[in-house]
């Protein structure tokens, strides 16, 4: 089984990070992340194609945003909150209060 990519902590970008957080349906699966804790990808509602949710689970987990644990031909998600809270204190907590206050947390069909 191939061995999935996480970086340090040392190693993430702010950039990166704000990258992934930056697409609407990313930003939606850190809040229902947030919310719920660690889930199943498929325990997650989003809509978009399976391979789409991939990608994103991918662009985030790259950034450090999101830790993949992989248990059977399960893949659970988890946010990686202490982390991104050592590295950029309170980013994590503000984009998060943005988009749950924001009025725009409907995703586009």
């Amino acid at each position: 089984m191939k061995v999935l990519f996480h970086p340090d902590k040392a190693d993430m970008h702010l950039s990166s990070v704000l990258y992934a957080l930056s697409d609407p349906i990313r930003l939606s699966i850190v809040s229902e992340l947030h919310k719920l804790g660690e889930c199943t990808c498929g325990g997650i509602e989003v809509s978009v194609v399976k391979s789409t949710m991939s990608h994103h689970v991918r662009t985030m987990r790259e950034a450090g945003v999101v830790n993949v644990r992989v248990q059977g031909t399960q893949r659970f998600l988890s946010l990686r909150k202490n982390d991104l809270d050592e590295k950029f204190p309170g980013l994590l907590h503000s984009i998060l209060n943005a988009y749950d206050s924001s009025s725009d947390t409907q995703l586009p069909k």
